[in-house]
Order: structure tokens, then C-alpha cells, then sequence
């Protein structure tokens, strides 16, 4: 009599089991479905996506235009228009590295946003 009782609870285990597993496949499929009555909006503005990545010229740019630069805080841009008013104009990209506190790594995340008179990294 007693396996019969175990049997019976296995079952009701199994059944109870299968019942939430359902409800949990119910509520994937339900989640999926794109919700009725929401207008998504598909068409957005490029200028919303990506910021103004126009090449900032290193010879003409003031300290606060420097500052948007990545890694140039207030302090560096000011060590870099020092730099070029003490030294005259930056001649390449890479003359930066001169200006102390930009080392190479600085100089990677600079590629492509900074440039010499018109004249990009390359």
C-alpha cells in the first residue's frame, strides 16, 4: 500500500510540475508578442545617434574646445595651448606627445578627433 501512495505522489509532483512549466511557456510567448496599440518609432535623426566628430585643429583651438577632446581635462589643455604658444604651432598629430601628460595611450583614443591644420592622422 505504501508504493502505491509514493506512486501517487510522484504523479501529483510530476503534474504540478508540467502545470508550472506550461505557465512559464504561457509567459515567454506572451512576453515575446510585440505589444498591441505601441508605436515605435524607427526613424531617428543621425545627428541623435553620433556626436559631431568633426577633427578638432590642435593649432587653433582654445582650452574649453580641447577639454571636449577624450582624456583632456582642464589642466592639460591648458599645458597643451602653453605648449604652443611657447613652441609655436603643433607641425603633426603627433607632436602632442610632447605636451606632457600625453603618452601614447592618450594619443590612441585622440586618433581621428584631433588634426594640424586641416590635415588629419593618417
Amino acid at each position: 500500500m505504501e508504493k502505491g501512495k509514493i506512486a501517487k505522489t510522484e504523479w501529483l509532483l510530476l503534474g504540478m510540475t508540467a502545470l508550472f512549466l506550461c505557465f512559464l511557456l504561457a509567459l515567454f510567448f506572451r512576453d515575446r508578442a510585440a505589444p498591441a496599440g505601441v508605436a515605435m518609432e524607427t526613424a531617428v535623426p543621425q545627428e541623435e545617434l553620433l556626436p559631431d566628430l568633426t577633427p578638432l585643429d590642435l593649432n587653433t583651438a582654445a582650452a574649453e574646445e580641447l577639454e571636449t577632446l577624450p582624456g583632456i581635462g582642464e589642466e592639460l589643455a591648458r599645458r597643451i595651448v602653453e605648449y604652443r604658444t611657447e613652441h609655436g604651432p603643433f607641425q603633426t598629430v603627433e607632436d602632442i606627445m610632447l605636451v606632457s601628460g600625453i603618452g601614447e595611450g592618450k594619443f590612441a583614443a585622440l586618433e581621428g578627433r584631433i588634426t594640424v591644420d586641416g590635415k588629419e592622422k593618417s
